[in-house]
């Protein structure tokens, strides 16, 4: 069983623990801080990609559960 746990942050970014192995789209390694949480952008604003910058805070994004929630409010 994988030690990573992955939690999605309300109108935020992918919150990733544990041990991971990020790449680049060609296969190359993302630097990450080991030990550390690493915050995955999910606005697609950040000047820091792949990585969260805060600027969903800025932009007011809202996550699909929120989108999911306003479509259909009674949750059926």
């Amino acid at each position: 069983m994988s030690d990573v746990k992955i939690t999605i942050v309300p109108d935020g970014p992918l919150k990733v623990e544990g041990p991971i192995d990020l790449q680049d789209s060609d296969g190359n390694p993302v630097p990450t801080r080991e030990g550390k949480a690493a915050y995955l952008c999910r606005c697609g604003g950040s000047k820091n990609k792949p990585f969260c910058d805060g600027t969903h805070s800025r932009i007011g994004f809202a996550g699909a559960e929120a989108a999911v929630r306003a479509a259909d409010p009674s949750g059926d």
